[in-house]
């Protein structure tokens, strides 16, 4: 099944650069570029993709609100893969809390902007590199949120959940929890999906942002 995918970014290069080596896929393809938030929102409305790369620093309205708005709504199906040009960039830990599945460097590579690309459509968020746990880390710690989730929250897990659900926000994949906790990946993978449930959380990014917000997993060092 061929991916369908939207680019929203402001820069003309950086879109085009970008559609040139996705579509050399074979099982992706460009649908459709925005060049803001807004024209990001009406190209999914419009086109149905399955991932946006969504650029968060854009003119009117910006990524982290046009991520907002494309995730919020119930049944939302689309992925957004946020576009960033630094590692450490608050407003990425914004976007994730706002509904991206992961963010990627500008100057990632071919092959690291096509796996990312399938990664996120595959359901799973981009959460393994370290690059996404220490960005979370940091901006959970250095963020304060008036709105965080209640730790009530967390009751109602079970012990193996909250024990797999501490492991995703260390950015551990469902091969290593299962390893961790000697267990099999498919196991793994039952308990993920009953936290997501449970929390109402749309994928692992949001169960890390949550984990990190909530206290359950303090970032390493404090």
């Amino acid at each position: 099944m061929t991916i369908r995918v939207v680019i929203a970014d402001d820069q003309m290069m950086v879109r085009q650069g970008f559609t040139v080596l996705l579509n050399a896929e074979p099982d992706i393809e460009v649908v459709g570029q925005a060049v803001d938030g807004l024209d990001a929102i009406a190209r999914v409305g419009e086109l149905a993709p399955d991932v946006v790369l969504m650029d968060i620093r854009m003119p009117g309205l910006g990524g982290i609100e046009a991520t907002r708005r494309i995730t919020g709504p119930a049944g939302a199906t689309v992925k957004v893969l946020v576009l960033t040009t630094f590692d450490l960039d608050e407003y990425v830990y914004e976007a994730l809390r706002a509904g991206a599945s992961g963010f990627l460097l500008k100057d990632a590579s071919a092959a690291e902007l096509a796996q990312a690309v399938r990664v996120v459509a595959g359901g799973d968020a981009l959460l393994a590199p370290n690059i996404t746990k220490r960005l979370i880390a940091e901006f959970s710690r250095l963020t304060v949120t008036p709105h965080a989730p209640s730790k009530d929250r967390v009751d109602g897990l079970t012990e193996r959940e909250s024990e797999v659900l501490s492991l995703i926000a260390q950015g551990l994949s469902n091969a290593e929890i299962a390893g961790r906790l000697v267990v099999a990946e498919q196991t793994v993978k039952t308990h993920v999906g009953r936290i997501l449930v449970k929390l109402g959380l749309r994928d692992r990014t949001q169960a890390a942002v949550f984990a990190y917000e909530t206290g359950l997993v303090r970032p390493s060092g404090y």
